[in-house]
């Protein structure tokens, strides 16, 4: 029997979750993303909606979503749509600091919510016309939130981050392992 059930198909949370020790199975929410709101409430919003929708297709189990937003002075940067879009978001990120917002929600087997938002700030180097080329021509940016992976390629591009990098990446561990415990799951003791 899993310890949860996880509202993502996102490969990064699914590595970050392995990496706790924990073991789920996964059931993606289908939820509309299109959202009106600044980043940080954005996710905050996104990432229950996600839980409580996967929640009710599993009624006495634990459920965990999140959500990833990059923003820049609030305004968020999703997945970008084409190549184009992706070096608009690179272009206006290179050499400059913004924020990336990670909402992560539980859903305990009685039904309680518990949700939280993760906040780290990211600052690029400058990055040539080429450079932002070259890195949206392998295909990395997208299907990231602001067109970029801190673990992947773009590290390279990354000048300092002030926060939690596994927040950066799609589920920030501590916010995570704090919710799961308000859920009463405690997590496998590493060797």
């Amino acid at each position: 029997m899993p310890d949860l059930i996880l509202a993502s198909a996102s490969p990064r949370r699914r590595e970050l979750l392995s990496v706790m020790g924990l073991t789920f199975d996964i059931d993606v929410a289908d939820v509309d993303e299109h959202t009106s709101l600044g980043a940080k409430a954005a996710v905050a919003d996104l990432c229950q909606k996600k839980a409580l929708c996967v929640a009710s297709r599993h009624p006495g189990e634990i459920v965990l979503a999140a959500d990833t937003l990059v923003a820049m002075h609030d305004v968020p940067y999703g997945k970008p749509e084409n190549e184009e879009d992706a070096c608009r978001m690179l272009r206006s990120l290179s050499g400059h600091w913004h924020q990336v917002y990670t909402g992560v929600c539980a859903v305990s087997r009685k039904g309680e919510v518990f949700c939280g938002v993760d906040t780290s700030d990211v600052c690029f180097l400058d990055m040539t016309d080429e450079d932002i080329l070259n890195y949206v021509h392998t295909g990395e940016p997208m299907d990231k939130a602001g067109a970029y992976a801190l673990q992947g390629i773009a590290g390279m591009f990354i000048r300092e981050v002030r926060g939690t990098p596994s927040g950066v990446i799609g589920l920030p561990l501590p916010l995570t392992r704090a919710l799961l415990a308000k859920c009463g799951l405690t997590l496998p003791a590493h060797s």
